[in-house]
């Protein structure tokens, strides 16, 4: 066989191995139950003081533009319990804290508290500083359960009831869902389901959420924590500079003992609007090169595992019709057939057609530019750019301040 058969065959065991070995993780059923269901029953029962108590904290940083429509949805939950919002203001310069409190006011609802903790402290992401004043706060009242959202994150009316539910139910001490991204524009059809489907495939849901797991992640934007569970694992202190800090927050949580589950949301929707390709892509850079631990040799070792699995099959299939290499057409358009066969799922949950999925190495090629991309903003000291500012070494600076160079990059 020539050698790109050799390599096709390969991309062939790889996704064969992906298929049936790496946690079923294209499916898309790890869901919390609908009401209804068998293991919402005992709780449609329970008395409203017997609910346990919840604060919900919301980290926000400049989004006047997208708390309209995420805010009331939590000032409204129906949940039978103790349940109040504290809204963290992180260094807003768009009125974000204010457009907080006049919302509230005109909705009415849960309380709302709007709180601003000054500019992170050393070593501390803005994200997780703002986290660390609002679980103290929460603290102060006692509750069972802390609800971290994103503030972009528009919740159903009985989402807290089902996130709850679940955590009874199970006995977890940490249940996350994958908030449903934006996929209104073409940009955002193309690349977030994708992004989806490579995080399952990384972390996929069955594993972590087994008996003796095999994976730990979370999904930021919606994690219901148990809080005596938060205070063994030292949250968030101890990933109080983390960039992927959901990952890093589940895992602290393993750590300490804690149960996870995490799956595919329903009525949990990010209303964040990213329409062109810009924003997606500096979505994906903040936090790509931090995946890989900013390790050179990891970097190179995705960046080729990557090309196997992804654009060899392709490239083999052409290449193999058009010189006669039958063993490279037919191992590259069998490994290109079962990439696309998984990635159908998502597309279906994201309201796509299934044709899409056979864009899936083409997609794959951008996210691993970006992957790229990622590395060489790190390098250059502009590594987890967000909202003005810059997280690099363990340092949070306003964007545009200098990094002098440092040895050995």
């Amino acid at each position: 066989m020539s050698t790109l058969a050799w390599f096709a065959c390969a991309s062939l065991v790889v996704w064969l191995w992906l298929l049936l070995g790496q946690g079923f993780f294209w499916r898309t059923d790890q869901r919390l139950p609908r009401p209804g269901d068998r293991r919402d029953a005992p709780h449609a029962r329970v008395g409203r003081e017997e609910w346990p108590g919840v604060v919900v904290v919301v980290p926000a940083r400049d989004e006047a533009g997208v708390l309209p429509l995420s805010l009331p949805s939590l000032l409204a939950q129906d949940y039978p319990g103790r349940a109040e919002v504290i809204l963290v203001d992180d260094g807003s310069t768009d009125g974000t804290g204010r457009l907080a409190g006049e919302l509230a006011a005109r909705h009415g609802g849960l309380p709302l508290t709007v709180a601003s903790p000054g500019e992170p402290g050393p070593g501390w992401t803005g994200k997780l500083w703002a986290l660390r004043h609002g679980m103290a706060l929460a603290r102060a009242r006692g509750p069972e359960f802390l609800l971290l959202t994103d503030a972009d994150i528009a919740h159903a009316p009985d989402s807290l009831r089902r996130l709850m539910a679940a955590a009874l139910d199970d006995d977890r001490d940490l249940v996350s869902q994958m908030a449903r991204l934006r996929t209104e524009s073409p940009w955002e059809r193309l690349l977030v389901p994708a992004f989806v489907y490579f995080f399952a495939q990384l972390y996929p849901f069955r594993w972590i959420n087994a008996a003796r797991p095999r994976a730990t992640a979370a999904a930021g934007g919606c994690v219901l924590l148990r809080t005596e569970t938060a205070v063994a694992a030292g949250v968030p202190d101890v990933i109080r500079s983390a960039v992927i800090d959901d990952v890093s927050l589940a895992r602290a949580v393993r750590a300490a003992g804690g149960r996870i589950w995490l799956g595919l949301a329903e009525g949990v929707d990010s209303v964040r609007p990213s329409p062109g390709l810009g924003e997606l892509w500096r979505m994906v850079t903040r936090s790509a090169y931090a995946q890989l631990r900013y390790r050179p040799a990891l970097l190179l070792g995705t960046v080729a595992g990557l090309a196997l699995v992804y654009l060899v099959p392709p490239a083999a299939l052409v290449a193999g019709l058009a010189t006669g290499d039958a063993a490279a057409a037919w191992a590259g358009g069998a490994a290109w057939a079962v990439m696309t066969g998984t990635y159908v799922p998502m597309l279906r949950h994201y309201g796509q057609p299934a044709r899409a999925a056979a864009l899936l190495p083409f997609i794959a090629s951008l996210y691993l530019v970006m992957t790229v991309h990622s590395a060489v903003l790190h390098h250059r000291g502009r590594g987890g750019a967000w909202k003005g500012r810059v997280h690099s070494g363990g340092r949070t600076v306003a964007e545009g301040t200098e990094f002098p160079a440092r040895h050995g990059e």
